[in-house]
């Protein structure tokens, strides 16, 4: 895919800067906060501490939270989709299944007899999609999770469409523990880190935190208006 263009963009600038009556800036520097409370924030958490403040919170955003170990992945899996009564499943085309012991060969034997799987394959196109509207499960890796609000964060690629965790009635996501941080402050400076350095970035990055939910201006909470109605964080020791 080639790069977009930008038509027009020095005499938009220009008209900007001018009604505003100022000069033209070369580059930007990002300002020096006298405080900084968006750092302070479970900065001197360890790790199993987050996992607690994860655990916890996934109560209130309506995710149920389970932990276990590489070895016992596989069988977390199966029963949680025994639990859904799951009867087709899509994922991501994903290193990581194979790195937790969940390649695509041993994926497609986790369901019962009959369950069908569904692998993220760009050559597919439009039939990615509509296996994520169709199947009753749709399992990710998380690849960066805040634990102060339950959120997973999704880098999507051609591989990894951002269906899968929005379309089917059940979201799954697999959380390495290694993945977990504070918040959304730690989150966007790796962002921010990738970016500098060079390197390619998702071009949709998703903040996923529990099931869908919608509320009208009395509060009165809806789930799975949009979006799946139930899902599960499968937190995993990975070190």
């Amino acid at each position: 895919m080639g790069k977009g263009q930008v038509y027009n963009r020095e005499s938009f600038l220009n008209t900007v800067v001018a009604k505003l009556g100022r000069e033209r800036k070369t580059n930007v520097s990002k300002p020096v906060w006298t405080t900084t409370p968006q750092f302070e924030v479970l900065k001197d958490a360890s790790q199993d501490e987050l996992v607690d403040v994860l655990k916890k919170h996934c109560e209130v955003i309506h995710t149920q939270f389970i932990e276990t170990n590489l070895e016992k992945l596989t069988q977390t899996i199966r029963n949680v989709f025994e639990q859904y009564e799951v009867g087709s499943i899509v994922t991501w085309k994903d290193e990581r299944h194979r790195e937790f012991g969940l390649d695509e060969g041993l994926l497609t034997q986790l369901p019962n007899e009959g369950t069908s799987v569904h692998i993220w394959d760009p050559a597919l196109k439009e039939k990615n999609i509509q296996a994520a509207e169709k199947a009753d499960v749709g399992i990710t890796f998380s690849d960066i999770t805040l634990a102060e609000s339950g959120t997973v964060v999704l880098f999507s690629n051609e591989n990894k469409g951002r269906s899968v965790s929005l379309l089917p009635k059940t979201y799954i996501a697999i959380v390495p523990k290694s993945t977990l941080v504070p918040r959304m402050t730690q989150a966007t400076s790796i962002i921010s880190k990738q970016v500098q350095a060079g390197e390619k970035i998702s071009s949709c990055i998703d903040f996923i935190t529990g099931p869908s939910n919608s509320a009208d201006i009395e509060l009165n909470l809806i789930v799975g208006v949009h979006g799946p109605i139930k899902a599960t964080y499968i937190l995993v020791n990975d070190k």
